[in-house]
């Protein structure tokens, strides 16, 4: 399957996005993609929570995911909408960090909530809370398509290695990481914790991010990687917004998993024990 990871400076507008995204996907689907992925975030990056009360929607009503779903159906093609920002009827007011993936009729094959909130201080200067904004998710989830089964992951899922395992384990092929990582913490950790999730797993890695500055106080590090079932990087962007393609060949993952085995070899242990 011939796979298009779109990288993109998404802004805190909404409509705007939308027609980026219109604009790529088409592009994409021109050049014989017949899977195309979009990073976290797709339709509004902002640190300005009055901001996104503003402008972000309900999924019912969310014109980004029905102006995609009809892009999917208009090129025949399945897309992975990295996540959407969404609202929610949750009492405390807190949105959903979702993804979606359509298939070519257009429909909604699957749906994941993040599960992990990026409450972290990266720098003195730089500060997320991303628990304060948005409600995690509690369930893992995997799709069963015609060309791979795929493992949806979001962001900062990447550095919890056991929910990557129960996906291999369950017959994911093909891992989803869609992301809006931290330049800092992109600099420092984003190659080397995707590798290891492939390596680990045995799966495709597929991680389409945002990049550039998105809005006031939110710049993102690009970079976005395909990573292969044995860990190889077969395709990364850089800081600007570019397609990527890789093609997709699921007999990798057996392959990959014939010669390290270790998702076999789990072994149950007691402690540790302190002494």
């Amino acid at each position: 399957m011939k796979t298009a990871l779109l990288q993109i400076t998404s802004s805190e507008d909404p409509e705007a996005n939308l027609a980026m995204l219109q604009e790529r996907i088409a592009e994409a689907a021109g050049q014989g993609a017949g899977y195309v992925l979009t990073p976290e975030v797709s339709n509004c990056v902002s640190a300005s929570r009055s901001h996104q009360n503003a402008v972000l929607q309900l999924e019912a009503d969310d014109q980004t995911l029905a102006g995609l779903r009809e892009a999917a159906k208009a090129h025949g093609i399945w897309l992975t909408i990295g996540s959407l920002a969404l609202k929610t009827s949750d009492a405390d007011g807190r949105f959903a960090n979702r993804q979606f993936l359509i298939d070519p009729d257009g429909a909604i094959r699957a749906r994941y909530d993040k599960i992990h909130m990026f409450d972290v201080q990266v720098t003195p200067e730089e500060t997320y809370r991303e628990s304060a904004g948005y409600r995690p998710g509690a369930r893992a989830v995997l799709a069963d398509t015609p060309f791979a089964k795929i493992g949806l992951t979001i962001c900062y899922d990447v550095r919890f290695p056991h929910l990557f395992n129960r996906l291999a384990k369950a017959g994911a092929e093909v891992i989803t990481v869609p992301a809006a990582f931290s330049q800092v913490t992109g600099a420092a950790h984003w190659h080397a914790l995707l590798r290891a999730r492939a390596i680990e797993t045995g799966c495709w890695i597929l991680a389409p991010g945002q990049c550039g500055e998105n809005a006031p106080r939110r710049k993102t590090y690009g970079h976005s990687l395909a990573i292969s079932p044995w860990g190889e990087i077969v395709a990364e962007a850089g800081v600007d917004p570019v397609t990527l393609y890789v093609e997709l060949d699921r007999d990798q993952v057996s392959e990959a998993r014939r010669r390290v085995p270790s998702l076999t070899h789990e072994t149950e242990f007691d402690g540790p024990i302190a002494e």
